[in-house]
């Protein structure tokens, strides 16, 4: 493991791990459960604090270095963690703990001591014991706590080291925040189960992540879109020598996977342009960790997912639960051993959630020539209007092929009598201008008349989560509020 603070071997880190297990601990023999939160920088102490909470017997509660204290309260309150583990934000982090009840330690502190017994979890590693509570992003509602067991992360970890050939002599470098399941088990802990090289950056920039890209060293890279955008504009930036290093050291990774947003497929196109790599696209969330995958050997369909991963079970059905004929869209529903255990606190949801004991994704798709295309979110991103069910992500793809978008992001907005109304909201590049009738206009040629947009916004920017996602019940907001015209 390679951090700012340099190179640390798995002895270092079983050691370091050893003695905050026996911290948290404080002379039991077993946390049997109890919830540990953390706020920890990216690098081999969020790591350490990670493996040392689950080799005492605990759950642990990743927390986002970003949120607010609103949002901190919430996490900890709602899993009632018994401790709260810190390396930064002291001023924040007190307060919390304070009006909590909860206890609060330092990394530091609970490095300092020696290591001592600890309880024997091996077991529990194809068992039931919880090992981890992640929140949802809360795109839709207020977050959910999803608890997975040690099992339930053993089989996702399996699953993305045979199908995508991880080996021991691989190198990836972290640029993703450590709160959600891209980063914690496609990166980190895949890495971990291998014994590869991880280098973990406390947070991403641009420039110093294709540092690392040219400096050969890497093998594997995984990103989100608006990393990979954020990369094309730094390489559009560069010197044309740069260029010509950049492209070239690309060269030499063996597995470059985009994921936790759609992917624009002119973000596809432009990165194989500057790389020569066809990304990898996958499909997952924090319930079940990756259930699809584009091939590693093979075709890779720009706006498709591929096929369901090593035993991972997939389905597509209609909304009486029966699956649906080939060619037609229908949600996506998941089942096997990496499908999370249960929300925290909430067995209603939980219960809602399955059905036959497949779970439910709330996601739709189509299956096209044997690979699955996400069509968007069920109650998102597939819009009934005028009696049509059209998706907001297809009339997204086709928007920013427009000279003057950026970004664009597609809702609908409730309208009397049109049941929603395709509404467009638009991040337009510098200097350009659009009004509806145009866009219309121009779109004519690439939609449906049903699809085109009845409404427009122009933002300087979409709200996203850490991970880039748009959250669009608060791009609906935006419209409800700004009224206007409509075509």
């Amino acid at each position: 493991m390679v951090d700012s603070q340099g190179a640390c071997t798995y002895n270092d880190l079983l050691d370091a791990s050893w003695r905050v297990a026996t911290a948290l601990l404080a002379g039991r023999e077993d946390l049997q459960e109890e919830r540990v939160a953390f706020l920890v920088t990216p690098g081999f102490r969020w790591v350490a604090t990670q493996w040392g909470i689950w080799r005492a017997g605990g759950i642990a509660v990743p927390l986002p270095l970003n949120s607010p204290r609103s949002e901190l309260e919430y996490f900890i309150g709602d899993t009632g963690a018994s401790t709260l583990v810190f390396d930064t934000l002291a001023a924040l982090v007190s307060p919390i703990a304070t009006a909590g009840g909860t206890r609060a330690l330092s990394y530091d502190q609970l490095s300092a001591g020696q290591p001592a017994e600890l309880p024997d979890i091996t077991p529990d590693i194809t068992g039931q014991r919880r090992a981890m509570i992640l929140y949802t992003s809360g795109t839709t509602s207020r977050p959910k706590g999803v608890v997975t067991t040690h099992a339930n992360i053993t089989a996702q970890v399996m699953s993305l080291v045979e199908a995508w050939e991880w080996s021991v002599s691989d190198r990836i470098v972290l640029c993703l925040p450590l709160h959600h399941v891209h980063g914690i088990i496609n990166v980190v802990c895949c890495a971990l189960w291998l014994g590869a090289t991880c280098q973990m950056l406390p947070r991403f920039d641009a420039n110093h992540t294709w540092d690392l890209i040219a400096s050969g060293n890497l093998t594997l890279f995984m990103a989100v879109p608006t990393i990979y955008a954020k990369l094309i504009f730094a390489w559009d930036t560069a010197s044309p020598e740069r260029r010509v290093l950049l492209s070239q050291s690309c060269a030499k990774l063996r597995l470059m996977v985009s994921g936790s947003a759609a992917l624009p497929v002119s973000t596809l196109q432009r990165w194989k342009e500057i790389s020569g790599h066809t990304l990898l696209e996958r499909y997952g969330m924090t319930e079940i960790g990756m259930a699809l995958s584009n091939p590693l050997q093979g075709e890779r369909v720009p706006g498709t997912v591929g096929t369901p991963l090593p035993s991972v079970e997939v389905q597509l059905v209609a909304e009486n639960g029966k699956p649906v004929a080939p060619g037609t869209p229908g949600e996506i529903e998941v089942r096997g051993p990496s499908v999370f255990a249960e929300y925290w606190g909430k067995p209603d949801a939980t219960r809602d959630a399955f059905r036959d004991g497949w779970f439910r994704t709330g996601d739709t798709a189509v299956v096209e020539n044997g690979v699955y295309r996400i069509l968007g979110r069920t109650n998102i991103d597939i819009l009934k209007t005028g009696g049509h069910k059209v998706s907001a992500l297809e009339i997204e793809e086709a928007l920013r092929k427009h000279p003057a978008v950026a970004e664009c992001a597609v809702v609908g907005v409730p309208d009397p009598e049109w049941g929603e109304r395709v509404a467009a909201a638009v991040v337009l590049n510098d200097g350009d201008a659009l009004d509806l009738p145009s866009l219309r206009t121009w779109a004519k040629e690439l939609l449906a008349t049903y699809k085109l947009p009845s409404r427009l916004l122009l933002l300087d920017a979409l709200p996203r989560t850490a991970m880039g996602k748009v959250i669009k019940p608060a791009v609906v907001a935006l419209f409800q509020s700004a009224g206007g015209p409509v075509a």
